[in-house]
């Protein structure tokens, strides 16, 4: 059951639709205040609070469909529980903000643990993917340790020293876009240790 393929239009829209509708969401509502049992919420802690069951139902409609979800969705998805509920419960937005920069400073110091180990974890989060020799791999996963907790620091300085709508273009656009062109700037590792179908013994 695991592993099943879907059209990459459906996947796509499943992984970016909730993002795309909390943007889309937040400039609607950004300057709307509601009050709920006596309380006052801006539109940020109540488009937060629509988009952790937004969120967890296209996961379990990917996961329904493919049989599978990575480990960087399920501990994305665990942190968006949590900091989100935070933000809603105490009606805060500064623990959602602090999301991204939890998960990457979690991604990253995963990666490095498993440096300091003399191996590649990510080789074994995304097997199949990218055919590379073992010093590939681990050139790859230095780069990408470092470019997480790079992430992480951009975070922080956004979200506390610029405005909330900044922030959200940011998270919404900015660090998808930083990702891509992480991975296009690895075109030379790629070309360079590629197998291409070889045994990784023999690179």
């Amino acid at each position: 059951m695991a592993g099943r393929k879907i059209n990459q239009g459906l996947k796509t829209a499943l992984e970016l639709g909730p993002i795309i509708g909390f943007f889309v969401a937040y400039l609607w509502l950004k300057d709307e205040t509601f009050v709920m049992g006596g309380t006052e919420y801006d539109g940020f802690i109540v488009v937060t609070a629509g988009f952790i069951p937004v969120f967890l139902l296209s996961m379990a409609i990917l996961w329904k469909l493919t049989g599978h979800l990575s480990k960087m969705q399920m501990i994305t998805a665990v942190l968006i529980i949590v900091f989100g509920g935070m933000s809603v419960w105490f009606n805060d937005p500064r623990f959602f903000k602090m999301k991204p920069t939890i998960i990457y400073l979690l991604f990253g110091g995963l990666l490095g643990i498993g440096l300091l180990r003399g191996q590649s974890w990510l080789e074994y989060v995304m097997e199949g993917v990218m055919p590379l020799t073992h010093r590939g791999w681990m050139l790859l996963t230095k780069r990408l340790m470092l470019f997480f907790f790079g992430l992480a620091i951009l975070n922080e300085v956004i979200w506390r020293t610029m405005t909330e709508e900044t922030w959200v273009y940011f998270k919404t656009f900015g660090l998808t876009a930083a990702i891509f062109l992480f991975f296009i700037f690895q075109g030379g590792l790629f070309k360079e240790h590629g197998t291409q179908g070889e045994s990784d013994d023999k690179a």
